[in-house]
């Protein structure tokens, strides 16, 4: 709901949707006063011979205030969406409330014409308040689309940018607290997992297609795991495999202890997320990585990268820890 409030012009929405219907139920109301006046059925049609097409009275009053609020709400409602040019708004609004009071013009029209007959046969439209109503929906629909303020609104996203903005403005080091850093396996692992799937899967698929199909989606989501993204800000440190899936989150106060140092993948049960020997692990290859010891005697070993981007990622995360505990914060690099 907060996202759709966000995305719409609330204004223009209610307009929208409550003009058309009070436009319509006007017409009905109006329609219904002269019920006693005009015949039943009423013309609907004409020809050059006169009158062609005929329809009850209450299915010609039904109709009528339908399509009043139906092409009001079509045509008004291209006017509420912020993410459109303003102008493009404001000439929707204007051409809605026009086109709304010319199709209230017509029917009423029609249905005064026919007021005060006695043979339906005689049916006509009223030329005088069908070029009245005309002629005041156009200056109407002008003036709509110049008053109507079309102008952007202040969103959630503006206030969130607010919020950093004035949040990095009282603590200039907040920028320096956060890494956000891609890792992932050589580019020799990923070409023995092609060779090693695609190949045996064109053989398999000559005999068994959905087999061969499988063994490439199981490449593929291996592949994806040998991903992983890294976030590291003043809430800690979290860390997902493939990009996506969250495998790790240490809040800053539980982390005791950052390292950078070069592993071996190996020590620790192998490539991508495993548990091994009492240390939680994400690597995505053997080499530079970072070592977190937290409070409660735990370890974590995550990929990061290049030597200078582990050394990175344990200075932040010494920093952040050292901040969430209420300590000195110690020197930058």
């Amino acid at each position: 709901m907060g996202k759709f409030r966000d995305s719409v012009d609330i204004r223009a929405l209610r307009f929208a949707v409550g003009f058309p219907a009070l436009l319509a139920l006007a017409f009905v109301v109006c329609a219904f006063l002269l019920r006693t006046d005009v015949p039943d059925p009423m013309a609907v049609q004409w020809s050059d011979a006169g009158p062609a097409g005929f329809a009850p009275f209450p299915a010609f009053v039904t109709f009528g205030g339908l399509i009043i609020a139906v092409v009001g709400w079509l045509v008004l409602g291209q006017a509420v969406p912020l993410s459109r040019p303003a102008v493009m708004r404001r000439l929707m609004m204007g051409i809605g409330l026009s086109l709304s009071l010319f199709v209230t013009t017509v029917l009423a029209a029609v249905l005064v014409g026919q007021a005060g007959i006695a043979d339906v046969r005689e049916a006509r439209v009223d030329l005088t308040v069908l070029a009245l109503g005309s002629g005041a929906a156009l200056p109407l629909g002008v003036v709509m689309g110049f008053v109507f303020k079309a102008d952007e609104r202040w969103s959630v996203d503006d206030e969130r940018a607010l919020q950093e903005a004035l949040a990095l403005e009282t603590d200039p080091e907040l920028a320096a607290d956060s890494v956000r850093l891609w890792v992932h396996a050589r580019s020799s692992v990923f070409v023995m997992l092609g060779v090693a799937s695609l190949f045996p899967a064109a053989l398999l698929s000559i005999a068994v297609p959905w087999l061969g199909a499988l063994l490439v989606a199981l490449a593929v989501l291996a592949a994806a795991f040998l991903f992983a993204r890294v976030i590291v800000d003043r809430s800690g440190l979290r860390v997902f495999a493939a990009g996506f899936v969250r495998v790790m989150e240490v809040p800053a106060s539980a982390i005791s202890s950052a390292t950078p140092a070069v592993v071996r993948a190996a020590d620790y049960g192998g490539w991508g997320y495993r548990h091994h020997g009492g240390t939680t692990a994400m690597l995505v290859s053997s080499g530079p990585a970072v070592v977190v010891n937290r409070a409660d005697g735990k370890k974590l070993a995550v990929s990061g990268g290049s030597a200078d981007s582990a050394e990175r990622v344990a200075a932040v995360l010494s920093r952040v820890a050292a901040r969430a505990r209420g300590e000195k914060r110690p020197p930058q690099p």
